[in-house]
């Protein structure tokens, strides 16, 4: 659970910055996470946050910079994926 190391104010200022990205930003972007369209699961900062609230500090951090690298990955899969039915219907 959570640890001394991760003070109940920066785990609060930490999940109100996720909840106004989903609320404010996230709708706007023009963009859906590639991970949750690729492998349908909770979004980035859904995960994240689900993070933040369950696990000590340096998990949530490492746990989240490996999201994000997988986030990565699933766009480029995407993209190739989108490549290759552009390619297929030529």
């Amino acid at each position: 659970m959570l640890t001394s190391q991760w003070g109940t104010a920066d785990r609060t200022a930490a999940l109100d910055s996720i909840k106004f990205y989903q609320k404010s930003i996230s709708p706007r972007k023009g963009f859906d996470c590639p991970h949750r369209i690729l492998y349908g699961s909770q979004s980035g900062s859904a995960y994240v946050k689900h993070l933040l609230t369950n696990r000590s500090f340096l998990s949530a951090i490492k746990f989240s910079i490996q999201r994000f690298q997988a986030c990565s990955r699933a766009s480029q899969i995407l993209k190739s994926q989108k490549t290759s039915l552009a390619s297929a219907a030529s």
